[in-house]
């Protein structure tokens, strides 16, 4: 079973109510069992906090090795101690964002978080999250498929 962590930074707690013209109307809560549906092979787990230093504090926990889904909000534009922390992890994380934070204002159109992700996706509403999924499942499968066929050919 792989298994991949869900963060989200501050304010997405109160996904389905705050701006839902950009947001829209659903919660996290009631998104992550469709994800979990659509992944039953995959552990989804799923961790929230406004405060910064409690979203390096999940980051750095050993086990998430199929990768980090990290909505980090308003972070994502200011953050180098969560860059610095994505630096130093052994697995991979792929920035999402909920909107297309280019069609923003101008102040978001910077992320510090970015340089040190695999990837980006915004702008798919809640469907980023899993957009994102699927990229981390792809690049662990090439992976697995690489370790393989390069096992194969010293044996």
């Amino acid at each position: 079973t792989k298994k991949i962590m869900i963060i989200n930074g501050p304010n997405l707690n109160l996904l389905g109510v705050r701006e839902p013209g950009i947001y829209g109307n659903a919660s996290m809560e009631s998104y992550l069992p469709v994800l979990r549906a659509r992944y039953p092979d995959v552990q989804l787990d799923y961790y929230q906090s406004n405060v910064e230093g409690f979203l390096i504090d999940k980051m750095q926990e050993v086990g998430f090795p199929g990768g980090i889904v990290l909505n980090a909000g308003a972070y994502t534009h200011t953050s180098i101690a969560l860059q610095d922390c994505i630096r130093s992890l052994h697995c991979p994380v792929v920035e999402v964002h909920i909107s297309n934070v280019g069609q923003r204002e101008e102040f978001r159109h910077h992320s510090m978080i970015a340089p040190a992700c695999i990837g980006v996706i915004a702008g798919f509403g809640l469907d980023s999250y899993r957009l994102a999924i699927e990229g981390l499942l792809a690049m662990n499968d090439r992976l697995e498929q690489y370790i393989l066929d390069h096992t194969d050919q010293e044996g």
